[in-house]
């Protein structure tokens, strides 16, 4: 049975850090920036023996907006349900509750998000970025 938790000193972040350069969201993404990142975001860690297996982050305000990041489950510990758990903890989360505007890119994860509410932009046109 897994342990969801947000105690961010239970977070391993070597384990993060690793998985995270190797995804195509984060790659070349630097220990210290992970660090800073889990520092100023909600943070969930997935453990299985006290070994950590998946995590998830959120930017948020936590009245209007979050904006769900860097999901994931190891590829070991895939198949087995673990994300559709985590998403609930995060869907579930009392300090998460007052947020009204939640959003998510993916490339490649659409039906698992689709299962806890999130849909394509409604309003594309209303919606700018600016990457750098």
């Amino acid at each position: 049975m897994i342990e969801i938790s947000t105690d961010k000193s239970k977070l391993q972040i070597d384990v993060i850090h690793q998985f995270l350069t190797e995804t195509y969201w984060a790659k070349g993404r630097t220990l210290e920036e992970v660090k800073t990142s889990i520092d100023n975001c909600f943070c969930f860690g997935v453990y299985l023996d006290n070994k950590q297996i998946g995590f998830a982050r959120i930017a948020t305000d936590y009245v209007v907006f979050a904006y769900l990041m860097d999901v994931f489950i190891l590829p070991d510990y895939r198949g087995n349900g673990y994300s559709k758990q985590l998403m609930k903890a995060v869907n579930t989360e009392p300090k998460l509750q007052n947020c009204k505007i939640w959003m998510l890119k993916t490339a490649d994860a659409h039906n698992l998000y689709k299962q806890f509410g999130f849909t394509e932009l409604k309003q594309p046109e209303k919606l700018m970025e600016r990457l750098s």
